[in-house]
This record gives structure tokens, sequence and C-alpha cells, in this order.
């Protein structure tokens, strides 16, 4: 049996919770007319802001009909539109739930951010068996101020290729790419609509009494880590302007340093934990230490660098102070709290990583990378396909013919520019997502099987 759906609570109910004006969509003004072919979308969950809000607002000015389906408290938080509809119940019912809602409302198109929640897993199984198109939003391939649109799949499930020469040949059919501007970006924003999705989720969770978070941390102890985190913020940014001053070049020392880095990622990472052969990071940071201490030459560093969107609940540091002190390497481990991720990179003598897309910035710099894990950019001519163990002697170079290829191909098919984490960085991705989405294939409810 399928569950009746639950319409969302009120906007008067929301408001008595949070009171903040970022929750607002703005109003997004497209110049081109409506398309003639109007599309009935379902939105799942996004990423914790008001950036589906903003793209469901913008679907429904462009005359698609807009659905959503929030799993808990956060998610209803920020979504403020009509067509909001509540999954309440246990995780068993959801695959009948789901069809249920997309025979209803004749959904053509289902929009979703990251595809390895197990929820979303499951939705694009049933999706792809009723013949409806999925359009899968992620961290963009390609740092900084992109952001993934796939359809069908992202990371570990995309369908792109691992051959070079097609991205040759492909690349060499395309026009140059158009110009990309950078997009504001706060920290500060992303920490605050972090606390804010995580104390709806607890406030309300009378209404969800069956969701359990994907995350492996409850939303209190999320909530009070990026607090914490954000305290914290301004000395850390000193600590770690200090620590890149050392390492770069100086007036005193004309190149940098002789180091590798590892930029950590998220540690509730799916794209971590499914397309790796790793539970978490400690386990990455283990190997890679125990790597550096018995193959890295004496002279060489290793410096950690803190992924800018962890919420604070590991305390990194600690653990990778005592994995250093164990395996005598304490005097050659740097860790980087905060700072620019590409004024690192840029001296690096080489980046290790899982499947992080701090391997692309690195490789746009020309710098080594080699990955760990499933990585949609681990690809001959572009990363080092040998072994860790070998890696910190002979890192080799990425082909930069092969890589602008690559990069060019994604541009055109998985990319599209805008950000998450500031007002212009939303409506530009807003913008971006409506015009790929619109080109993107579709069929008609009245002709699925």
């Amino acid at each position: 049996m399928t569950e009746p759906e639950n319409e969302s609570l009120t906007d008067s109910s929301r408001e008595a919770l949070f009171e903040d004006p970022r929750l607002q969509a703005d109003s997004i003004d497209f110049k081109e007319d409506p398309p003639a072919e109007h599309r009935r979308f379902l939105l799942l969950q996004g990423l914790m802001g008001p950036f589906f809000q903003s793209l469901g607002k913008a679907l429904r000015k462009r005359k698609h009909k807009v659905w959503k389906i929030n799993f808990n408290g956060g998610d209803e938080l920020f979504w403020r539109l009509p067509g909001g509809i509540a999954f309440r119940g246990q995780y068993g019912t959801w695959p009948g739930f789901l069809g249920h809602t997309l025979q209803k409302h004749k959904i053509t198109d289902v929009i979703l951010f990251g595809d390895c929640r197990e929820l979303h897993s499951q939705a694009i199984l049933i999706c792809r068996d009723m013949g409806v198109t999925v359009h899968v939003f992620e961290e963009g391939y390609i740092r900084p101020d992109w952001v993934t649109l796939e359809r069908g799949g992202v990371n570990g499930y995309s369908t792109l290729p691992k051959d070079p020469e097609w991205y040759r040949n492909q690349a060499a059919r395309l026009p140059l790419a158009p110009p990309h501007n950078p997009v504001p970006s706060s920290f500060r924003r992303r920490a605050l609509e972090g606390i804010a999705y995580n104390s709806a989720t607890i406030l309300l969770k009378w209404r969800f009494p069956h969701w359990t978070d994907y995350r492996p941390w409850p939303p209190l102890v999320e909530g009070v880590g990026w607090l914490r985190r954000l305290m914290r913020r301004k000395k850390a940014e000193r600590r770690s302007a200090a620590l890149m001053r050392w390492l770069a070049p100086s007036s005193a020392r004309k190149s940098a340093k002789p180091y590798m880095l590892l930029p950590l990622q998220l540690d509730a990472d799916a794209q971590l934990r499914l397309h790796s052969s790793f539970s978490g990071m400690a386990e990455v940071i283990v190997k890679v230490i125990t790597s550096f201490a018995n193959h890295a030459p004496l002279e060489q560093r290793l410096v950690i660098k803190e992924h800018p969107l962890d919420n604070g609940v590991q305390n990194w540091k600690k653990i990778i102070d005592r994995l250093a002190k164990a395996h005598g390497v304490s005097n050659r481990i740097d860790y980087m709290e905060a700072g620019d991720i590409a004024q690192v990179v840029k001296y690096a003598q080489g980046v290790i990583t899982v499947n992080s897309t701090t391997g692309t910035l690195a490789l746009a710099c020309g710098v080594p990378v080699i990955t760990l894990g499933q990585a949609v950019y681990d690809i001959a001519d572009i990363t080092n396909q040998g072994k860790l163990n070998d890696f910190w002697k002979n890192p080799g170079k990425p082909d930069e013919l092969t890589f602008a290829a690559y990069r060019r191909v994604l541009i055109e098919q998985c990319l599209i520019p805008g950000g998450f984490f500031s007002e212009e960085g939303v409506e530009k991705l807003t913008r971006s997502a409506i015009a790929r989405i619109e080109k993107t294939p579709f069929k008609p409810y009245l002709e699925k099987n």
C-alpha cells in the first residue's frame, strides 16, 4: 500500500520557526519566451539551502508544473512554494509512494542532488523503469564556480567514457568555451544554512518520525560542529595564512618547499564511501600517511588540507598528529585548516585524492594527480595510473592537451556555471540549470509505457 500524500507545513507555520529573508527565492527574469512544451517536474532532496526553491520558482515562471517531496523539517524549511509533498512513511514504503506520486502528477522529469543517497538511488531506478527523465546535481567536477548537472547519474555513475582519445576527438568538434566568470561564495552562509536545516529537522521530527539521515551524525551534533567551526574560523585562517607563507616561495627562497597535497573530502560524502574502497576519510589518512612515511623522499613534506565545508565534528588535526607521531614524521606533515585551495595546489609537487574535484583544479595547473578511488577524471594521459608508493618520487605530468579536451567536453555536457553559497551564485546557477534542463530530451507522460 502506498501512503497518501501529506501536504507540507503552511507558510505561517514555517515562518514561526525561522525568519530568514535569504530563504525567499529571488525573482529571476528570463528574456526568452517559455518553451512550447511544458513539463511536469518533481524535485527530491537538494543541497541544504534555497537553491531548489529558486529553481522551482523559475520553472513555474517558465509555465512548467512543479512539485517537491520533503523528507524532513529541513527540507520543508527551504521550500516555501506550493506543491510541497511530505513523505512521512517508513523507508520500505518509499518505492510505492514515489511511483504513486509520479503517476498521479504525470511527472516527466525528476530533479535531485546526489545520486548515492539511498532514497535517491531507488528513485533513479524507479524513474528509469517508468521512462521519467532524471536530472542529477552534484558539486562541480571542475573548480571553482561550476556545478555538475548530468542526466541519470554523476561521478561513479556517470556515463562519460574513460578513453582519452574520445575526449580529444569530441573537443576538436566543439567551438571555444564561452567566457566564465567567478561567483562569490560564503562559508558563513553555508554554515548558517546548515545550522538552520539541522535545527528544523530536529524541531519537526514529530512530523517525520521515520526519517533517518544519510549523514553519519545526528543533526544536533552536526549543528554544534558548524557553530564551533564558525567561531574558530578567524584564528584558523590566520594559522593557515602563516603556514602558506612558510611553504610558498619568498624573497629569501625562490622555490616553494617541496610538498605533496592531500585535500580532505567530506566524511559524509557518498561519493567517497560508494566509489572507493574506503569507509571514511580516517582510512584515507591512514593509507596516505603510512605510504608517505615509508616511500616519500626525506626532504618532502605532506600538507593535509581541511575541506572548506567540513562540519567540524571530527578533529582531523588530532587524528593526523597521532598518526604522524606513530610513523615518526611529525616534523614533515602540516595540517591546514583554511585558506585558498588554489594557492595550496599551485605550489604542490603532486595531489593525492580519492575522487575530490580538487583533482581537476590541480590538473588545470599542470600539477600531477593520483586518485585512490573512482573519479570521473581518472583517465590515462590525465592522472597518474601507477601506485601511491611510487607517486611520491615519480608523479609524472598530466598531458595538457588531453586535459584541455576533457575540460571542454565536460563544460559542454555536464557543467553549468554558478554556485550554491551566495545570492549571485544561486541566481546564476538557476538560469544555467533552466537552460540546460529545457534542452534535455524528455518523453511526454502520455507517450510512456
